[in-house]
């Protein structure tokens, strides 16, 4: 315990940035959820195709091999290509950029799933009532779809939310001195890497029930007037 407190500025420092990748990663999960959610919805056949193939194909890939991929591959890639055209010189891929980028698009396939059967579950005849009101669909989707959807897309979504705070976890692997690699980097310079991981998972778990509790928050302010109408 002692070398926990002498070094709590680390646990301080990952676990902020556990929290930002956290927090990037789900902005950036929501924005491709919505899109492949109304890609999937849209009458589009181009655009059902190509959400149905990045939902398959990105939850059929580990989420570290996707990572190490679009990391190390995406860089040599990249650099690869700006020898060749002399267009720029060495690229090196922001570490912090790397993992939050590569979990948000990872979960975004998840997300997508989990707006679309949100969306499905509005009641098709208050749809047609706002049509029928005169409203835009601007206003149909501001004043029906989006308050129903989040409040059928929380159960799910938090579900989503944990796994994802977790996932971040897998940053550590590129470097990134988020929660685990700050704890494992101290528990092996003092050959006690069961006491730091402890930690590590004692404020995992904190940070899990905090969202828990947020997120129930949320979903009783969205179930308001449906606990009144029962």
């Amino acid at each position: 315990m002692e070398h926990i407190w002498q070094f709590r500025w680390l646990f301080v420092e990952g676990t902020a940035n556990t929290i930002a990748v956290a927090l990037v990663s789900v902005s950036i999960s929501i924005l491709f959820g919505l899109l492949g959610a109304w890609a999937k919805l849209s009458s589009n056949k181009a655009a059902q195709k190509s959400a149905n193939f990045y939902t398959t194909v990105i939850r059929g890939i580990p989420d570290l091999v996707l990572m190490l991929l679009i990391f190390y591959g995406g860089q040599q890639l990249l650099n690869d290509i700006g020898d060749r055209t002399k267009l720029w010189g060495y690229v090196e891929i922001n570490h912090f950029v790397a993992g939050a980028g590569t979990i948000g698009f990872i979960f975004g396939a998840y997300m997508t799933e989990t707006f679309r059967g949100a969306v499905l579950a509005i009641p098709r005849g208050q749809i047609e009532a706002g049509i029928a009101c005169g409203m835009t669909k601007i206003q149909i989707f501001y004043r029906i779809i989006w308050p129903q959807m989040v409040r059928y897309a929380i159960p799910s979504f938090t579900n989503n939310w944990l796994v994802l705070l977790k996932t971040t976890a897998l940053v550590s692997v590129l470097g990134l001195h988020e929660l685990v690699y700050n704890a494992n980097a101290i528990g092996r310079k003092f050959r006690e890497p069961f006491t730091f991981l402890f930690m590590a998972l004692i404020i995992y778990l904190i940070l899990t029930a905090v969202s828990e509790f947020g997120l129930k928050k949320l979903e009783k302010k969205y179930s308001a007037g449906v606990r009144r109408a029962e």
